[in-house]
């Protein structure tokens, strides 16, 4: 054997050694390289202790198998791809793609119990052998762990957003969502949340779908305040057995022993989230005459939120960034007509900010919204959610009618006016609103200022009203039956729920930025001849100029050997 023969043996020998040894070492280390702009594949700190409490197999059915335009086979890969990131870091994790309706005979069926359980589809256009076809598609995926399970929706919902802006949107969201259904169905229930009752409250069948949704991650009961009248110690020390207080929509004034133990909870670490009317008008009472009064209502609550660091002012906000009502216009035949108008007492406020609650969720609608005044205090104030430009603020009384929405406006009309608060985050060490002064009760453990503490200020109750159907079943929370349109009123509230009481920080995942390279379809066309050269000729001339190269290259170099 001669001495070339035994190097190459020996080099052949050294690298099948060195690949045992990086697939033996690789069995103890695991690293993977994230090379995208924006790390997408880079899982956050939060996911990956997420993920390392899947201690028993987990299984993802993902119902995103077929046959999809371009748009939707984004969606389709990049969850894929994220799947595939969670299952590299536990083995736990298993997941499959499924085609719920590939089978004719059952499509239906099928369709129609994913239909009942939530999971509503969407309708697309694919093309099928030259023509364009509908297709129902479910943009859902559904997590299972031992006996509990949750949905997790894929696609987000965004009114008057194109295909490729929800899909971006929702891949923005992807590792919040699949993460968040981990967690749940890992999870324990641990945090308790009161639903504050007593006040004049929205009744439980109108809030009946937050109930619902929060139900998933947390304790709820409702906690009457009406035994504070004869023992409020006794009251104080059952709320604070609570993490998280709702006050919705409360439309009775509370008493000083009330506002006490609301302040007691509030001064012992308990969070709250506000959601208050300081003028009384409702649609129920406009749509019966088509007038009504709005005045200003007080619950006894403004010198409590002052203290803290806002005041919810008894104005209403007319905005011409708001949504739309139906209205009767007449009748053709036996058959009512009605029009769509834009209702400007119906702000639709869409979240400009980065902050984890309202990053990429769709506008919220509000009713009769007031407008929130922030205060000097040292609390730190985050402006959630706003009015746009072009708003005013509405002094009461005043007379509201249907009539308004013929009513002509001129840029003049909001000039120094606009973005008025709806809703506020603080946060700090809120001081006692009885600090200094005499208390209509003695707690066992009375403070003065609260630890770091947390609460939201929404300037109308509601937000978190659902509507009801023809059965008086509670429909989905945001969804206005009479325009068919859904709004993002349940993700803000369900993001505000988790922000205040999630410790492990799983919603700032939400912060994450993922920049997807699509297509601009438009300049696509107008340089279609220089695209192609580009994309298709320019790499065939650099192909050609190699071939010939290395020809030429070759025949030079057997020349000489010659």
């Amino acid at each position: 054997m001669n001495t070339k023969r035994k190097q190459r043996i020996i080099s052949l020998l050294g690298v099948v050694v060195l690949l045992v040894l990086v697939n033996v070492l690789g069995s103890y280390v695991f690293k993977r390289w994230d090379l995208t702009q924006d790390n997408r594949y880079t899982l956050s700190e939060t996911s990956l202790e997420v993920i390392k409490g899947v201690k028993e197999p987990l299984f993802v059915d993902v119902f995103l198998e077929g046959q999809f335009p371009q748009e939707f086979k984004r969606l389709q890969t990049e969850t894929r791809q994220l799947l595939e990131e969670f299952k590299a870091y536990n083995s736990n994790i298993n997941f499959q793609f499924i085609n719920p309706i590939e089978s004719e005979d059952e499509k239906m069926e099928t369709a129609r119990a994913l239909f009942e359980a939530g999971m509503k589809p969407i309708n697309i256009t694919v093309a099928d052998k030259g023509k364009q076809v509908q297709e129902m598609v479910f943009p859902w995926a559904v997590a299972t762990y031992g006996t509990k399970t949750t949905q997790i929706p894929l696609l987000k919902n965004m009114m008057g957003a194109n295909t490729e802006e929800k899909v971006i949107s929702s891949v923005q969201h992807l590792e919040y969502a699949i993460t968040d259904a981990i967690h749940r169905v890992i999870s324990e229930k641990q945090k308790k949340i009161a639903i504050i009752k007593g006040n004049g409250e929205l009744d439980d069948h109108y809030i009946a779908d937050f109930l619902k949704s929060v139900r998933e991650n947390y304790f709820i009961g409702p906690f009457t305040l009406d035994s504070v009248a004869t023992n409020p110690v006794r009251s104080l020390e059952e709320l604070q057995k609570y993490d998280l207080a709702i006050i919705a929509k409360p439309s009775k004034q509370f008493s000083e022993e009330k506002i006490e133990v609301l302040d007691q909870f509030i001064m012992n670490g308990g969070k709250t989230i506000w959601l208050i009317d300081q003028v009384q008008a409702d649609m129920d009472s406009l749509n019966q005459t088509g007038v009504m009064m709005a005045y200003p209502k007080d619950q006894s609550l403004g010198e409590m939120l002052f203290k803290y660091g806002v005041r919810v002012n008894p104005v209403l906000v007319k905005d011409e960034q708001a949504t739309p009502i139906k209205l009767a216009v007449g009748r053709q035949g036996s058959e009512t007509q009605y029009e769509e108008f834009l209702w400007k007492f119906a702000p639709f406020a869409y979240p400009q900010g980065d902050h984890p609650i309202v990053k990429n969720i769709e506008g919220v609608k509000f009713d009769f919204a007031n407008a929130i005044d922030t205060l000097k205090n040292g609390i730190h104030k985050t402006i959630l959610l706003q009015s746009s430009r072009n708003s005013a603020a509405v002094g009461t009384p005043a007379q509201i009618s249907l009539d308004m929405v013929n009513e002509e406006v001129t840029p003049a009309d909001y000039q120094d006016k606009g973005f008025y608060n709806l809703a506020v985050l603080l946060e700090g060490n809120f001081k006692s609103v009885y600090q200094n002064r005499i208390l209509p009760f003695k707690p066992k453990n009375y403070k003065e200022q609260s630890p770091a503490n947390q609460m939201v200020v929404i300037a109308d109750g509601d937000v978190i009203r659902n509507q009801l159907d023809q059965n008086f079943q509670p429909l989905e929370l945001g969804y206005d039956k009479w325009t068919n349109k859904l709004y993002g009123n349940k993700e803000f509230l369900l993001n505000t729920v988790n922000y205040l009481l999630d410790d492990s920080g799983l919603i700032n995942i939400r912060s994450k930025n993922v920049s997807l390279p699509l297509l601009d379809k438009q300049k696509v066309y107008e340089r279609y001849s220089y695209i192609q050269i580009i994309t298709v000729g320019l790499p065939l001339f650099f192909l050609l100029i190699f071939g010939l190269g290395f020809t030429f290259y070759r025949k030079k170099r057997f020349a000489r050997k010659c």
